[in-house]
């Protein structure tokens, strides 16, 4: 008996929680949407009247804002793709996610950093135009030479910025071996204790 009774109250409380309409103007990876439950958000890419915008790169400086938006999201560092000052006139908070994209970021930056190092573009061209038949080890062995590269050990990188992602790229150069010299007139001290 008390089970039905919790479960008819729980419904009748169901029924007086308001549900939020967000809109989202970028692909948002799943893991943050899960942080909206449906019973209590709506979630999508064409809704009427939203209470929020969540976005990543879309420029929202050219769009219209619904004046049912009560709040922005950006799900990545920087505002510069939001009219913080209009939303701050009209009382919409602005929020954003610094640091959560650091690491896939840090990750792009060192592989290319490797890209560059070791003429890996050049190489797969190389062996994406090899031909099936001819002398492979032959070929292989003459031409190999033009894609040795060099080793990122004991070059200097310079990193401007030392943020969320300026402070991962610049350890994950350090790890490499490489001398890392670094810029930001604005660093915080907790970014200076997570330096290597």
């Amino acid at each position: 008996m008390a089970d039905r009774v919790a479960d008819r109250v729980a419904d009748r409380m169901a029924d007086r929680i308001p549900q939020f309409r967000i809109l989202t103007l970028n692909q948002i990876s799943p893991q943050g949407l899960h942080r909206f439950p449906s019973e209590r958000y709506a979630v999508g890419k064409s809704l009427d009247d939203p209470d929020a915008i969540l976005l990543r790169s879309h420029d929202l400086t050219r769009t219209p804002i619904p004046s049912s938006v009560r709040a922005i999201g950006r799900a990545g560092a920087g505002t510069n793709n939001i009219p913080v000052a209009e939303m701050s006139r009209r009382g919409v908070p602005v929020f954003n996610a610094p640091g959560a994209n650091a690491n896939a970021v840090k990750e792009l930056v060192v592989a290319g950093m490797l890209l560059a190092a070791r003429n890996l573009a050049d190489a797969i061209g190389f062996v994406r135009d090899l031909k099936a038949g001819e002398d492979l080890h032959h070929r292989v062995e003459a031409e190999k030479k033009r894609f040795v590269g060099s080793e990122l050990a004991g070059k200097t990188l310079g990193v401007v910025g030392l943020g969320a992602i300026g402070v991962k790229v610049a350890n994950a150069a350090h790890a490499l071996g490489m001398r890392v010299l670094g810029f930001d007139p604005h660093m915080t001290i907790d970014g200076a204790w997570q330096l290597s």
